[in-house]
């Protein structure tokens, strides 16, 4: 598993989106980068976990008693055979990008994805959903209009609507206009991770799948960050 921090204006050579390696034979290889946006404790490093199958995202010191990530955090995990295109063999190599909280500036996103972003997944943590994290500005500022079709919410600690009886379905139609902008927009719809599950491989095959069926919804073909933002 490879491990990056990125600092300043250090860049890192992104995977190609197809390649072939010999492993006993040649076969096909998907590599994705993939974006996680959230506000600080929403839980971007545990979908990143579990994205990776893993415990190698970190979160930042404390500052005022709050745990936060303040630089960028880029792990890659490859899973070979894991799916068939065209009766292939192919595997599956995760670049996953985690940001600092609010907001990302282009420029740090564009140097650590120059081919652009696969899938954005936009973290949300079930029990704070009571202040704006303005999710929705940030992505469209980072992506344009394009972004829509690229993204995925996530929303974290969902064990906790199971200790209060609440089914997902119900949850979303109570949250509040703005995060039900973000369901409704995001074309990779909403997924519900649940952070008591200790085996991050096992908690983020959902993830994974549900990332994958959206990358292959766009062919594979990555969104490009905005060159020219008004800040």
């Amino acid at each position: 598993m490879d491990k990056h921090r990125h600092r300043g204006n250090s860049r890192f050579d992104v995977l190609s989106r197809w390649r072939r390696q010999l492993d006993g034979g040649e076969r096909n290889v998907l590599a994705l980068n993939v974006l996680l946006i959230g506000d600080r404790q929403s839980g971007r490093s545990s979908v990143g976990n579990a994205l990776i199958g893993g415990y190698e995202f970190k979160t930042g010191p404390d500052v005022c008693g709050v745990a936060m990530t303040t630089e960028y955090q880029v792990l890659s995990r490859n899973y070979p055979r894991y799916f068939r295109r065209q009766g292939a063999e192919s595997d599956l190599t995760l670049r996953v990008v985690d940001t600092p909280p609010l907001v990302p500036h282009p420029q740090g996103v564009r140097e650590l994805c120059p081919e652009g972003v696969h899938v954005i997944v936009l973290v949300v943590r079930v029990d704070a959903t009571h202040e704006h994290t303005h999710l929705e500005e940030c992505v469209e500022h980072l992506f344009g209009p394009e972004w829509h079709g690229h993204a995925l919410l996530i929303l974290t600690h969902a064990d906790h609507l199971k200790e209060a009886g609440l089914q997902p379905s119900f949850y979303l139609s109570q949250t509040p206009d703005w995060l039900s902008s973000l369901s409704n927009k995001a074309v990779g719809g909403a997924l519900f991770l649940d952070n008591s599950c200790d085996w991050p491989s096992l908690r983020g095959q959902p993830v994974r799948e549900r990332v994958l069926r959206l990358s292959a919804r766009n062919h594979h073909r990555a969104v490009a960050v905005r060159t020219e933002v008004s800040l």
